[in-house]
């Protein structure tokens, strides 16, 4: 319910009125390119509203994270042998499967853990 006791339907109706078309996107993840970083929106709504000729995207909810972007990002991250080895040992998990872990939390050894674990 919007407020003032409008209900959605009622409002997708005035708004065709209006001539503004709505539709929602089914959209998986949003990545919004800065010049310094990127901010990936998971799991978020996002719907597209056209008004006068202009198209305007809204994006609501979801878990928002940022990484850097450009050349930065394609950096590789040097796994420690003795990282694999902790992770491996508090984890009861192979060696490469550790290793794979920590590829994956970009060298973060609790993360690591907690992924083989969880």
């Amino acid at each position: 319910m919007f407020p003032g006791g409008i209900n959605p339907k009622q409002m997708k109706v005035m708004m065709k009125r209006m001539g503004i078309k709505s539709d929602d996107i089914d959209a998986e993840s949003v990545t919004i390119h800065c010049a310094d970083r990127d901010i990936v929106i998971e799991g978020a709504d996002v719907s597209r509203m056209v008004i006068q000729g202009q198209t305007m995207y809204s994006i609501t909810g979801g878990t928002a994270r940022e990484q850097e972007s450009g050349a930065d990002a394609d950096v590789e991250i040097e796994i420690d042998d003795d990282d694999v080895k902790m992770v491996a040992e508090q984890t009861g998990a192979s060696e490469e499967k550790a290793r794979g872990a920590l590829e994956e939390a970009e060298g973060n050894i609790a993360e690591a853990i907690m992924k083989l674990k969880g």
